[in-house]
């Protein structure tokens, strides 16, 4: 899809304005603001509202916390903020579905101290807040303070082994899979893949993805055609530059997340590939980087938005089930990288 929005939504946000205006997501928040202090032109402020009016975008004026005391609230607990795009997104999407409902959200940053977690939720005990989501910017296992037992409470992007919490996290198995099968329906046969760290799950996951979905098209899993990265640009460059040395050409390289899908453009055009003609790319993640590289990369959209939402709305339906294990769909977002013109 050409704009990079996730196919099963037709949502358009605040990023969907700034990529139709050509300018940053900060430049389209401060003029959907009325923020005239900021010294942007009015060109650019023309051509931000132009693409609100485009794109049918409605900024979130009916969303702004509320004047009156006493309003509901969500407490979001998060291992790490800074240290990763998503788990803003995440937060961005427990707002925007919150505030439908005049529910104000509350976000605290723990660094995983237990003692702080503890006191956090002693003070949204006393508070009485409406629920309590408990989330980490990597998909892991965790073991939750007991006190979060005591709150009407959901655990996002990680989960709790013996499923004392309700959770939801992304398929990253299927993940792998779609991408793979979306690599082989394009006619791509001899498809590497760069691993991340294998510490984490989602690397582990992503590829068992992968190797799923070529044992299902009756594909051997060539272990030559795999090779770890480290979820960075660097170990995307080197693991590239060992595929192609290899003794099988891969035509298809599946990386394990967009960072290492950059170093692996880098690696191609050093060697002179066309990628997307010469030979294909695949990325994981959907991060901003992916639709600025040329050609656009093909990718898998981590639901980070659509799980913050989710929960939310786990939270505040009257059907609360703390037994419910969810896993959202990691949808392919096609793009020109996956491309190849057969000679």
């Amino acid at each position: 899809m050409a704009n990079g929005k996730n196919p099963q939504s037709s949502r358009i946000t605040m990023k969907d304005v700034a990529l139709r205006a050509g300018v940053s997501q900060s430049t389209v928040s401060f003029v959907l603001n009325g923020m005239e202090g900021m010294r942007i032109s009015a060109e650019t402020r023309n051509r931000v509202m132009r693409a609100v009016t485009e794109l049918g975008y409605r900024p979130r004026s009916a969303g702004r916390p509320p004047a009156s005391t006493g309003m509901r609230v969500i407490g979001v607990m998060f291992d790490e903020i800074a240290t990763s795009p998503f788990a803003s997104i995440s937060i961005e999407g427990v707002q925007e579905e919150a505030w439908k409902e005049d529910v104000l959200v509350e976000v605290v940053m723990t660094g995983g101290d237990k003692g702080y977690e503890a006191a956090i939720l002693r003070k949204w005990a006393a508070d009485r807040v409406e629920g309590v989501i408990y989330g980490s910017i990597l998909t892991r296992k965790v073991r939750p303070p007991d006190a979060l037992a005591k709150h009407r409470s959901v655990l996002l992007n990680c989960y709790d082994p013996e499923k004392r919490f309700a959770s939801i996290v992304p398929a990253e198995r299927r993940g792998g899979e779609m991408a793979t099968r979306f690599l082989l329906d394009a006619g791509h046969r001899s498809i590497a893949f760069i691993s991340g760290e294998p510490w984490m799950e989602a690397s582990d996951q992503r590829m068992e993805g992968y190797e799923r979905a070529l044992r299902q098209a009756g594909h051997p899993v060539d272990p030559s055609l795999i090779v770890e990265g480290n979820f960075l640009p660097s170990g995307g460059r080197e693991a590239t530059l060992r595929l192609m040395k290899g003794a099988i050409r891969p035509d298809a390289i599946f990386c394990a997340n967009d960072l290492m899908a950059v170093g692996c453009y880098e690696a191609l055009k050093e060697l002179g590939e066309q990628i997307g003609r010469s030979i294909a790319v695949m990325g994981y993640d959907d991060q901003e980087i992916a639709q600025h590289l040329f050609p656009a990369l093909s990718t898998v959209l981590l639901p980070h938005r659509e799980m913050g939402q989710w929960c939310a709305s786990f939270l505040l339906e009257g059907s609360w089930d703390a037994s419910r294990q969810e896993r959202l769909e990691c949808p392919v977002v096609p793009r020109a990288s996956h491309l190849m013109i057969k000679t």
